[in-house]
């Protein structure tokens, strides 16, 4: 093996590689110039694009290309999935000769030393450098996998010359970021900001309208966050990036340092949530300052919470919110209120009705007259969360507040940990402790206490960290405690 590693040739990535800018968003129209992101006609002249840093295209562009060096002869027992560019059993020395010292040239070999092992001699930099080759489907040398040998070795080569010619450049491209400093104009963003938000008296529609689709779609990721980082009605919860490692179609810029991001695919990485594209490396310093785009929310059941509350702009999930509404308004006195179950199916179809409808879910009386559907849909919506609303990071601690014999210090420890929780999860708790607060001032006509409703809600609203069902079942009391001490202390807790 050439003193080159897999993860050279595999490791950063690009998009479509020699092809021309596809537009004014992806790719400047030449390397010397700088891309602007597309707006509506109307804020055009009002708007100030960034500079798209040029450099690494123009380098991709010079990049070698690869050049298959095909086999006069018909090799026996040649993998079906392998061409003319592989030779059989050969030296490095037979393929260093074969190659002719021609950049990008490349040949695939089987190992003499390990049969069966197979083997690209790839010429770059005035040296060959050979890689274990493997095929699971896909071929690959590393962790990106590749439809056919000629793209493999056209990324190999982009990012082996980049990275040759450009590492320094790269070492540094987090210095200066454009992401916080980036010159948006104030009138844009108020225009910007009027389409996204809504006042907080107003209710808040689930669906964009058309118009406001449309003008969402125009603008990037960056520009949208800008915009709703200036909007007063936004409900400023922190909020991790939900970055995914993704294949641009065509030329792309990272919006953190923008610099041009290379390869054929996996070229950098992207926010599902928001949809924010920066390099991998680039990803590591964006601050927590996700704003969830609604198109790209697919559900309510089972999004997880600040997810879901940033992408509707609302202080906590409309579902509870709806729920306990309807609630309050027609159950409080039901008996065995949240204890007594709903019919499953009935359960399932305000399930369906929120994540199609949204907050034009219609759960009222003349459609499910049995309120017991209403608090399972309520109780089922917590059981979905990805991560319950009391977290995985604070359940020890709060389990451990349980353990606390004594009362006043024990109610201490209960609300240190609170302080923990993330913005949106405490909202969320606080709310729902309010309210059966209120269901608990019913317990005459509905026979529900604290202790009660903390048997229901313990392992509703928090779950172990690690899935055990041993774990489960000791903790449960303390489940049940935590959720009655809530209850009962909800005015000096919150």
């Amino acid at each position: 093996m050439a003193a080159s590693s897999n993860s050279s040739l595999s490791g950063s990535s690009v998009s479509s590689v020699y092809s021309e800018p596809r537009s004014p968003r992806e790719l400047p129209k030449s390397p010397d110039t700088q891309a602007s992101l597309q707006f509506p006609q109307t804020d055009a002249e009002e708007y100030q694009p960034p500079i798209w840093k040029s450099y690494l295209y123009q380098l991709q562009q010079e990049a070698p290309r690869p050049k298959r060096i095909i086999c006069p002869r018909e090799v026996e027992n040649r993998p079906k999935y392998y061409g003319r560019e592989f030779h059989g059993i050969i030296s490095r020395e037979q393929a260093d000769e074969l190659l002719g010292g021609v950049e990008g040239a490349y040949i695939l070999r089987e190992s003499q030393r390990q049969p069966g092992c197979y083997t690209l001699a790839l010429r770059f930099g005035n040296q060959t450098l050979n890689y274990r080759l493997f095929h699971d489907g896909k071929h690959f040398v590393g962790e990106k996998r590749f439809e056919s040998i000629h793209d493999l070795v056209t990324d190999g080569l982009i990012t082996l010359y980049i990275e040759t010619k450009a590492a320094e450049y790269i070492s540094k491209m987090t210095t200066n970021p454009i992401y916080e400093h980036i010159g948006y104009a104030t009138l844009l963003r108020e225009k910007v900001s009027r389409r996204l938000s809504r006042s907080k008296n107003e209710p808040r529609k689930t669906n964009v309208t058309h118009e406001e689709h449309t003008a969402v779609e125009k603008i990037s990721s960056l520009v949208r966050r800008a915009a709703l980082t200036h909007n007063d009605n936004h409900f400023n919860y922190e909020k991790t990036h939900n970055f995914k490692v993704h294949t641009f179609r065509g030329p792309h810029w990272c919006e953190y340092c923008a610099n041009f991001m290379w390869g054929l695919i996996a070229q950098g990485v992207r926010c599902s949530d928001c949809g924010l594209n920066v390099h991998k490396q680039c990803s590591k310093h964006v601050p927590n300052d996700c704003q969830p785009d609604l198109k790209r929310i697919k559900k309510v059941y089972c999004c997880d919470l600040t997810t879901l509350v940033k992408a509707h702009n609302t202080q906590r999930p409309m579902v509870v919110d709806i729920c306990i509404r309807e609630i309050e308004a027609r159950g409080l006195k039901s008996e065995g209120l949240y204890r007594v179950s709903g019919f499953t199916e009935h359960i399932e179809d305000v399930k369906m009705a929120f994540d199609r409808d949204g907050e034009k879910a219609d759960i009222s009386a003349n459609v499910y007259p049995d309120i017991n559907i209403i608090t399972g849909a309520l109780k089922l919506y917590f059981r979905d969360l990805p991560i319950p609303v009391i977290t995985y990071d604070t359940y020890s601690k709060f389990i451990d507040a349980a353990k606390i014999s004594n009362a006043d210090e024990r109610l201490e420890a209960v609300h240190e940990v609170l302080m923990l929780l993330p913005p949106a999860h405490y909202e969320t708790l606080r709310y729902l402790m309010i309210h059966l607060k209120k269901v608990t001032m019913n317990e005459k006509d509905n026979f529900m206490n604290a202790e009660n409703l903390g048997i229901v809600f313990g392992p509703t609203l928090m779950r172990p960290p690690e899935d055990s069902t041993l774990t489960t079942l000791h903790d449960m009391r303390y489940q049940k405690l935590i959720v009655q001490i809530l209850i009962e202390n909800e005015d000096v807790l919150f």
